[in-house]
């Protein structure tokens, strides 16, 4: 094979896990997120029936937050597997778990209909998704880092985040699809599970593409010098290895992370804080808020998270290549530094019940906040970790800081009722979060850990997540 063939066959295979990510990062994502948007439209009034509608809004953000709590435990154990025995596989997985638990919501009877056991099924089946997408981020995002030169990881990392916002602007589109064409009755009584159903569909194609793609070549290179490490020890007489002291086991991933990057660890979670409380107060709560509190149509923040999430299939991308240049901690600085200056005016922007204002409060906060940080996210985590253990690194960072943000509307809703129905609680609660996350960033070191050499011992690279 020359040397063009090869280049052209490394591309058409770069291109085909770059799609494979997205498209299976972005059913993944779309399941999430439509169970936020239905907590926050339905889940109240057709599974926790409450006199109060904002008890009841409560209750169903408390369904949407449980999920968080299996996200961690899917992260360790495909983290786990994704290590030893490739992402590939792994993903393939967490792409049917989370599709079915999504596809079987749709078809649950309501509380009217079978009473309580309607809202413990729904608890359950969130539990089951939470768990399938615990494991999804680390393997989606690997999948790309580890097939592209290190030069264009931060752009080429972003691309599977574009899923997430690809996920909230057509689980948005479809709700609102849904809700426009729909009589309020007709949406109440069966169109809500539309979107839950859709998922069938995106599960069969996100299957085909996964089924399709190789592994990647850091996590080959890996296994293939273990591999010879392994040979290498073998040649040696039981009695050399004793007298030398050498051993040959099969790492614990869990074990390496906590005994060899617990520092990283623990600072990937306080960085991720901010985006994911700011996500959800941004996309989950802030819907509630204004259809519930502030009594507005309900297509008005549903329009303004469909356009928000539009300018982010642009913007997630942009930044992923800036962080190329600047220095990922640099995005994530910026990002943070600004939530913490905008949790203020974005309520005020919301309280002005103004449709244009709203909308753009939406599309500037999800762009410039989240968003922002959430591009540069993989490739930021990746270079904490060593190739052996980066699928559990990353899962357990990020999965773990999850439940903060899963729990993020209804702790939202509580502050809100504290404060007598104001958000400026909420604003507070954002601010203080951001501010943490802000000092976790300046933190990190980069490279902190990188690829085994052949003597065992990790080998650094040129700085590139600097800032």
């Amino acid at each position: 094979m020359n040397t063009l063939t090869h280049k052209n066959a490394q591309s058409a295979a770069r291109r085909r896990v770059i799609i494979a990510s997205f498209a299976g990062a972005l059913l993944e994502w779309y399941d999430f997120f439509i169970f936020g948007t239905a907590a926050g439209l339905v889940f109240g009034p057709l599974f926790f029936p409450q006199e109060n509608p904002v008890l009841g809004t409560i209750a169903s953000f408390a369904a949407f937050g449980i999920g968080f709590f299996a996200r961690p435990l899917g992260g360790i154990v495909f983290g786990h597997y994704g290590d030893l025995i490739g992402r590939k596989v792994t993903l393939i997985w967490t792409l049917l778990i989370v599709g079915v638990s999504t596809f079987l919501i749709g078809l649950l009877p309501t509380y009217g209909q079978i009473g309580i056991a309607a809202p413990l099924l729904l608890v359950l089946l969130r539990l089951i998704q939470g768990f399938g997408l615990g494991g999804e981020y680390g393997g989606a995002a690997l999948m790309t880092f580890e097939s592209v030169p290190d030069s264009q990881r931060g752009f080429f990392g972003s691309i599977p985040q574009m899923a997430s916002c690809a996920g909230i602007m057509l689980a948005t589109g479809v709700f609102a699809l849904c809700h426009k064409l729909l009589t309020p009755e007709q949406f109440m009584l069966w169109g809500w599970r539309l979107p839950f159903l859709l998922s069938a569909v995106m599960l069969v194609v996100g299957m085909y593409i996964r089924l399709h793609i190789q592994e990647t070549g850091d996590f080959r290179d890996a296994r293939k010098q273990q591999m010879h490490q392994k040979q290498a020890l073998l040649q040696v007489t039981m009695v050399e290895r004793q007298a030398a002291g050498l051993t040959f086991k099969e790492p614990v991933p869990l074990v390496q992370i906590f005994t060899r990057h617990s520092r990283e660890v623990l600072l990937a979670l306080g960085t991720r804080l901010v985006e994911a409380v700011s996500s959800n107060i941004i996309n989950a709560f802030s819907i509630a808020y204004l259809a519930t509190q502030l009594a507005m149509n309900k297509q008005i923040p549903l329009a303004g998270m469909l356009i928000a999430s539009a300018f982010g299939l642009l913007s997630c991308p942009f930044f992923g290549w800036l962080s190329d240049r600047v220095g990922q901690r640099r995005i994530y600085k910026w990002g943070s530094l600004f939530c913490a200056l905008y949790a203020l005016p974005f309520f005020l922007l919301l309280n002005t019940q103004n449709p244009v204002l709203i909308v753009l409060a939406m599309i500037v906060g999800y762009n410039f906040g989240p968003t922002m940080m959430f591009a540069v996210q993989p490739t930021l985590y990746a270079r904490m970790f060593d190739t052996r253990v980066r699928y559990t690194g990353l899962s357990l960072a990020y999965q773990v800081s999850a439940i903060l943000g899963g729990l993020t509307p209804l702790i939202a809703s509580i502050l809100m009722a504290l404060g007598g129905g104001s958000p400026w609680y909420v604003a507070a609660y954002l601010i203080a979060v951001a501010l943490l996350s802000l000092r976790c960033v300046s933190l990190i070191r980069a490279p902190v850990a990188q690829p085994p050499s052949a003597s065992g011992i990790p080998a650094s690279e040129p700085e590139r997540s600097g800032g």
